[in-house]
C-alpha cells in the first residue's frame, strides 16, 4: 500500500492528541521511517506496552499512524507513519492555538536537547546551525516562503529511511518555523 506524501493535522482535537510527550517521541521515530511494535514504542516512551497500545490507537483514529504488515510470528503487529511527513496546521481558534503551541514547545525543546547532546569533538559540528531572521513579507509571500521551506526539506529527504540510506550519511534534525509577528496590516 502506497503511503500518502503528507498528513496535515488541522483539527484542534487531533493536535491535542499529538501533545502527549510519549506520543511525540513515537511519532518522531515513526515519521523518520521506522516501523515499530507497540512494545518497541513503549520502550522508547517509557510506558507499558498496553499503555502504548492505547496511545497508538488514539493516533490511528486521527490518521497519524497505521498498522504495518504483520510480523513473521504474527503475535504483534507493527506500526508505521501514515505518510512521509506530518504537518501541524491549526491556528483557527484558541484550542487549536494552544495545542499547536504545546507541540511547538516540545519540538523546540527536543532540538535544544540534540544540540546539547552533540559531543564537543564531533567532526560534523561545523554544520550545526541555528538561524533566526525577521522578514517583511505579504501574506502571499509568507505562504510561498513556508511552502518553499517544506519543498526544500522534501527535496533532501529523497525517500531515505533508517533502513535505506547511502553510506556516509548521517541523520540531521531540522526545525523550520514561520511565525507572523505583531498585528496584521489593515486591509485597504
Amino acid at each position: 500500500m502506497a503511503k500518502k506524501k503528507r498528513v496535515v493535522i488541522d483539527d484542534p482535537r487531533a493536535i491535542r492528541a499529538l501533545a502527549h510527550p510519549a506520543r511525540q517521541r513515537v511519532i518522531d521515530e515513526l515519521f523518520n521511517g521506522k516501523v515499530l511494535t507497540a512494545t518497541e514504542c513503549a520502550e522508547l516512551a517509557g510506558l507499558t506496552p498496553s499503555a502504548m497500545s492505547y496511545h497508538l490507537r488514539a493516533l490511528e483514529r486521527w490518521g497519524i499512524v497505521e498498522r504495518a504488515e504483520e510480523s513473521a510470528d504474527g503475535r504483534e503487529r507493527p506500526w508505521r507513519a501514515a505518510a512521509g511527513s506530518l504537518m501541524i496546521s491549526s491556528q483557527s481558534n484558541e484550542a487549536g492555538r494552544l495545542a499547536s503551541q504545546a507541540i511547538i514547545r516540545s519540538s523546540v525543546d527536543r532540538v535544544l536537547e540534540q544540540f546539547e547532546q552533540m559531543a564537543g569533538d564531533d567532526p560534523w559540528d561545523d554544520i550545526s546551525s541555528l538561524s533566526r531572521s525577521r522578514l517583511w513579507l505579504t501574506h502571499e509571500e509568507a505562504k510561498q516562503f513556508g511552502q518553499e521551506l517544506i519543498d526544500l526539506v522534501d527535496r533532501y529527504k529523497k525517500g531515505r529511511t533508517p533502513a535505506s540510506h547511502p553510506a556516509g550519511t548521517r541523520q540531521i534534525s531540522t526545525l523550520l518555523a514561520v511565525v507572523p509577528m505583531g498585528k496584521p496590516p489593515q486591509e485597504s
